[in-house]
Formats: structure tokens, C-alpha cells, sequence
């Protein structure tokens, strides 16, 4: 992708953000996010951009756009009425989940409830085995009077999901087939929006898919049209969950891949950075105006999974939501954002989100009759914002509000002053962070505190350093562009389709021929994709999902991308006992007669980006001193402190800056707490690190 012109559009839950590339240079805004017409905002922050940039819309040679629109509709239950198809006797599948409990001693467990409810499923006589061979023909006239039936109700979507499809979709394909010549609605079936076993995770996934459809195609003309309508004539192009692009055209027939889309933006964005500096262990932390995200990166690459959960009815708890099973960045998030909103609970504690101000009304200090109080008001209570200068001076906010909404809803409660309150409230929301950070590296088997953390999003730099001293990470960066990160990481990402086919296959009887052959078909479909928008060369990544016969989950074993040979059978054996090992400390293979098996086959491909310009870290020499300052509260000495304020803009390569300070600029401010320093990077990165590095 070689466009001079491009332009990313991020839609989150507080904060539209857009970034602008125009010739080396980028330019960008931050404006608040439009929940009745989402394309507005973008439309507003275009206009910004485009006028400081001295272009037109005509001038554009691509847009890309992620948003959380997808995951909202989920997780608001605001989608489209759907009707779901399956073979007869699996009508509850999506209802009885996998009767795994998630807290084995709740008793008041509580679970999401189906998109679809029992009256909207519908079941179709008919059966492909579990080899995929056809076990009882499909009932076509039951599935014409179960299409009458649909055609008849007020409908806005159809989903089918058969039992192992995956194998063999011929069932589904001629239902759907059926159904589209009595009605004219979007019909998503499971063999291709989620072609993996396990029926449940499959069933639920196309259920998401047509529930969300026809909203998001509906959105995604609407932002097509509009842009025409002011001049513009590029293509428009669509950011997907496991990060990479894809046309407007496949977005809007698989909207599923789009949850999670816009953090996808923020890790490709940390990873740029960690290629550029050479770190082959970086933390991303992306705190906005909602949510925080947590990633990590390895070998210059964020980790992905194939499936994820939205919804979760109990914080951390995995399976307790919704599961979405696509290719997807692995991240953990919380309700941790600008706009979540401090509570006490009914034991006297402190408690931030998951509910949110968002940006309809917004915290209390941004005068547009909010009334309770979020992470934002605190900060501003504690001296970490400017109230003249926030969003660049375009939202002015008032310290006496958020003042008034912490007492009132916190100190009074508590017997404390707002300044202590707001304090209380910021240990408690960095606290959560980093325990979902523990978490999250725990569960992979790493160490929170051998990472270099990447910090970006609207608030993350006012609470990266101390969320460091809290995790015990010595350094942190905050990248140029930091507050729109996610929308720079969308400039960055590349033309990717991951294809995924679950075959079990066991090692014993290897078929080389049959893998190549599913390989093949894999790479043409996920190549297929990528073309639509990419004209260079692709690379391709072969991943095998294994395990021994008889476990209930695999792991991602990376295979070389090329023919295999029935020889290769021990190549993959030895590969596979090298990850086992690798995840779980030993392998257990000699065990007399325990199988090893591919159960899914996975083809990424993606067109070939080229390399940052790399850099390297510099530890700054050259103190300057802050021309100005302001007390802002210190947590070590919790009491505020004469904090030196300094503008980024004047900062240059070298220059060192003593915490604590704050380092403003437009879209966010960067607190450098008492234990840190802050040192200008030659890419104009800002290194966060201790004191005792020199």
C-alpha cells in the first residue's frame, strides 16, 4: 500500500478519533463521538484535519475505519431481530452454553442470555456426520415452511447453523439457497462466517453475525454516501478484529469480524513501535475515553487467538460471556476509561465502572449535564489536566463540577474531601489495571515486569507511570501521536485475512497430499481477501491447532509456509512437542499409545509492509527544566507537589525531563511521576524510566 493520502477513523465510546497522513506528516484531532449518527463525528474530524492539512476530501487516496459500533449492538442488545436455522435436536445449543460453570460455587450464576430466543430458533430435519458425510438428507420442504414462517414474522436477519457444516457445508449452502427465494433479508450461515467445530462457539458466532448486519451495513452506506457527497472518491476500508484490512463490501457481509476492530488499531500501533526500537517484549496499554486495553507483544507481533468473549457478566471470569469465535488480537479489557464512573459500593469501597458517561452526557467537569463522577474529573481534581486546555482547548472544564460530583457521590459518603476522594479513585482504577494486567500475563505463562510498556489513548499517559510502579516496569513509551494511537495504528496495518478449517487429523495417519490440498484452499480464500485492496506481494502464515487425542483444547503450533511431504510427519510431531513444552513446561510425549492430532488448520495472509525506520533508545543527557508549574497530587507523598509543566513541542531528542512534571501537547497530557524521568526519543517518542537509569 503505497498511498501518500490516507486518513484512519477511529469511533470509540467517548472519542472519535482521526488521523490524517499527507505526505510523511501526520496530522490529527480528537472530536466526541456521535452516538445517534456514529459517521458525523468521523465527517467533523475530517473537516479538521483536512483544513489544517490544506487538502480536500477529493485529495484522499484511502480511508480506514475501525469502530466498536459491532461490539456495542452485542453488548447492548440493539441488533436486528434474528431468526436462526439449525439441524433439529440442536435448537438450544446456544441456550445450554457447554454446562461449564465459570464459578463452580455460585449459586446465583449468571450467564448473558442468547441473541436469539427459543421462539426465533428454528430446526430443519436433515444430518452431516461428524466425518462430514451426508447422514440423512436435508428436509427441503420443512426448511420452505420454515421460510414462509420467517417471511411472515418481523424479521431482520437469518442465521444457519448445522451440525458439523464445518466439514461439509453443502446443507447450509442449499438451505440458505431456499430461504433467499421467499425473502429478501441478509441471511449469514456458520460455514463461512465461523468454519471451526465446536458448535456451540460456531452457532453463537453466526447468530452475532446476521444480529449485527443489517445495522452495520446500514451504517457503512450511510459513511460511503456521505463521503461521496463531499467530494471524496476513494475506497474505504475496514480495519477486522485479528488487525488487518479488509474492503467495506466483506466487512458489511461478516460484520463479527469487526468487534474488537478499533483496540485491533492500538496494538498494530504498539507493535510498530517495538519493531521501530528493536523491544521483542512490550505491554501495550491503551486507555481511552471507556475502556483500557492490555496486549502483549513478542517478536514484534501481538498475540492472537481464535476466539474471544463480549459481554462478560463477571469481571476477568473467562466463560462468563458471550463467545465470539473468529480470529482475533488477544487483549484483556476492562471498564477502565476517562469516562468510567467512580461509585461506593455497599461495603464503603471505592469502585470505578464498568458503567460509563461515554460522551453523551460525559464526565461532570465537561459541562453538559453530567453529574456523576468519572476517572476524568479526578484527574482534573488532582492537577493531571489543564481544565483550559483539554482536547486541545475544545471541551473547557470545570474543576467546580467535578469537585461537586465527587463529593456528592463519593466524599460525602466517605468522610473525605474531593481532593482525597478523586485520589482514592485513581489508586483504585490503576490498581484495577494492573491486576487485569497480572492477569493477563499470568494466564500466558510471562512476567508482567520484563516488558517495556507502550502506552497511548486519551488517558493512558496520565496514569502509565504509575501504573508502572505499581507492575514494577522500569520503562515506558509514549509514542508521538499517542492520543489517537488507534487511528495511526490503522495507517500502519496491513491489507490481512485469516482463514481458518478445523480437520482432525492425527499424526499416525499423516495424509500430506490431503493437508496441501486444505492449505491451498485456505490460502486462495484468504489471499482472495487480501487482493481486494493489496496489488504487491503477500506472505502467507501456516499455523496447526494441536493437541494429544483426548485434551479439550489446543495449542498454535507454527508450521514453515510450503508443500509438505509424508516425511514431514516428525517435523510437525517435534514442532508440536516443542510448543507443548513451551506453554506447559514439559511435554508428555512416549506415553504409550497418546495420539497427536491437527485439529485446525489456519492460513494469515498478508500483503508485505515495510520495515519502520528503526531507532534506538536514548537515555538523555540534557536536563531541562519546566518554565512553569502546578501542584499536582504525588501518590508516593499523597499530597501535591510543585510539578513542572512542559510543552512536548519543545522538547528535542536528547532533553531529559526530572518527574515529577507533566508533559502536555493537544490530545493528551504525559505525568511523570516522583520515581521517573522523562527523556525525548529522535522519533520524538517520549521514554518514561526511573531515576537510577542513566
Amino acid at each position: 500500500m503505497t498511498s501518500s493520502i490516507r486518513l484512519g477513523a477511529d469511533i470509540g465510546g467517548t472519542f472519535t478519533d482521526i488521523a490524517l497522513e499527507c505526505r510523511g506528516r501526520i496530522t490529527s484531532t480528537k472530536v466526541l463521538t456521535s452516538y445517534a449518527a456514529p459517521e458525523q463525528a468521523i465527517l467533523d474530524g475530517m473537516d479538521i484535519v483536512l483544513a489544517e492539512a490544506g487538502i480536500g476530501y477529493g485529495d484522499l487516496e484511502i480511508v480506514i475505519h475501525g469502530t466498536t459500533l459491532a461490539t456495542n449492538a452485542l453488548i447492548e442488545r440493539r441488533g436486528a431481530r434474528t431468526a436462526f436455522v439449525t439441524t433439529e435436536g440442536f435448537r438450544d445449543v446456544i441456550e445450554m452454553r457447554t454446562e461449564s460453570r465459570f464459578d463452580q460455587y455460585d449459586l446465583n450464576l449468571t450467564l448473558p442470555t442468547p441473541l436469539v430466543p427459543r421462539e426465533d430458533r428454528f430446526t430443519v430435519a436433515g444430518r452431516i456426520g461428524a466425518q462430514g458425510q451426508e447422514l440423512a438428507p436435508l428436509d427441503e420442504a420443512a426448511l420452505n415452511a420454515i421460510a414462509d414462517r420467517i417471511a411472515a414474522g418481523a424479521y431482520g436477519a437469518v442465521a444457519i447453523g448445522f451440525i458439523h457444516s464445518y466439514l461439509n457445508p453443502a446443507h447450509e449452502v442449499r438451505a440458505r439457497e431456499i430461504i433467499a427465494a421467499k425473502l429478501e433479508l441478509p441471511i449469514s450461515i456458520s460455514s463461512e462466517v465461523s468454519p471451526q467445530m465446536r458448535e456451540f462457539e460456531r452457532f453463537n458466532t453466526v447468530c452475532a453475525n446476521a444480529y449485527v448486519r443489517p445495522q452495520m451495513a446500514s451504517y457503512l452506506d450511510r459513511l460511503q454516501v456521505r463521503l461521496k457527497d463531499r467530494g471524496a472518491s476513494c475506497r474505504v476500508f475496514m480495519i477486522h478484529s485479528g488487525g488487518g484490512l479488509v474492503s467495506v463490501e466483506t466487512a458489511a457481509e461478516f460484520p463479527v469480524r469487526l468487534v474488537e476492530s478499533g483496540p485491533a488499531g492500538g496494538a498494530i500501533f504498539a507493535a510498530d513501535v517495538a519493531r521501530r526500537f528493536g523491544l521483542e517484549k512490550v505491554v501495550s496499554y491503551d486507555m481511552g475515553g471507556t475502556t483500557a486495553k492490555i496486549c502483549l507483544i513478542e517478536d514484534f507481533a501481538p498475540k492472537t487467538a481464535r476466539s474471544f468473549e463480549v459481554a462478560r457478566t463477571t469481571r476477568f471470569a473467562k466463560g462468563s460471556g458471550m463467545p465470539i469465535s473468529i480470529p482475533v488480537i488477544e487483549m484483556i479489557e476492562i471498564g477502565a476509561g476517562g469516562g468510567s464512573i467512580a461509585w461506593v459500593d455497599a461495603m464503603g469501597r471505592i469502585q470505578t465502572g464498568p458503567e460509563s458517561t461515554a460522551s453523551e452526557p460525559g464526565p461532570a467537569s465537561y459541562q453538559r449535564g453530567g453529574e456523576r463522577p468519572a476517572i476524568t474529573d479526578a484527574d482534573l481534581i488532582l492537577g493531571k489536566i489543564d481544565p483550559d486546555n483539554f482536547a486541545g482547548g475544545a471541551i473547557r472544564l470545570s474543576t467546580r463540577l467535578a469537585a461537586t460530583a465527587i463529593a456528592a457521590h463519593v466524599g460525602d459518603r466517605l468522610g473525605l474531601s474531593p481532593q482525597s476522594a478523586a485520589f482514592g479513585i485513581g489508586e483504585v482504577v490503576d490498581e484495577n489495571m494492573a491486576n487485569a494486567a497480572r492477569v493477563h500475563a499470568v494466564e500466558n505463562g510471562k512476567d508482567i515486569s520484563d516488558n517495556i510498556m507502550v502506552a497511548f489513548g486519551g488517558a493512558a499517559p496520565l496514569h502509565a507511570a504509575r501504573l508502572c510502579e505499581k507492575l514494577g516496569i522500569d520503562r515506558c513509551l509514549v509514542p508521538p501521536g499517542a492520543g489517537v494511537g488507534s487511528a495511526i495504528g490503522f495507517l500502519k496495518a496491513p491489507f490481512g485475512y485469516e482463514s481458518l478449517a478445523s480437520r482432525i487429523i492425527g499424526l499416525s495417519g499423516f495424509d500430506a497430499a490431503a493437508i496441501n490440498a486444505l492449505i491451498a484452499d485456505l490460502r486462495s480464500t484468504a489471499t482472495g481477501f487480501v487482493r481486494q485492496g493489496a496489488s504487491g506481494r503477500i506472505g502467507c502464515e501456516i499455523t496447526a491447532f494441536m493437541r494429544y487425542r483426548g485434551q479439550g483444547w489446543e495449542i498454535p503450533v507454527p508450521l514453515p509456509d510450503r508443500a509438505f511431504a509424508d516425511a514431514d510427519v516428525e517435523m510437525i510431531r517435534a514442532r508440536f512437542l516443542e510448543a507443548y513444552a513451551r506453554f506447559f513446561g514439559r511435554a508428555i510425549d512416549g506415553l504409550s499409545g497418546l495420539e497427536i492430532e491437527i485439529v485446525t488448520l489456519s492460513v494469515k495472509a498478508a500483503d508485505e509492509r515495510p520495515a519502520p525506520e528503526p531507532a534506538e533508545l536514548t537515555l538523555g543527557r540534557r536536563t531541562v527544566a519546566a518554565a512553569q508549574s502546578r501542584p499536582v497530587f504525588d501518590p508516593s507523598s499523597a499530597g501535591p507537589l510543585p510539578t513542572g509543566i512542559v510543552a512536548r513541542g519543545s522538547l528535542v531528542a536528547g532533553d531529559r525531563v526530572a518527574g515529577p512534571a507533566v508533559i502536555v501537547e493537544r490530545e493528551t497530557s504525559t505525568v511523570v511521576t516522583a520515581p521517573f524521568d522523562a527523556v525525548m526519543q529522535t522519533d520524538g517518542s517520549l521514554l518514561i524510566l526511573r531515576k537510577e537509569i542513566v
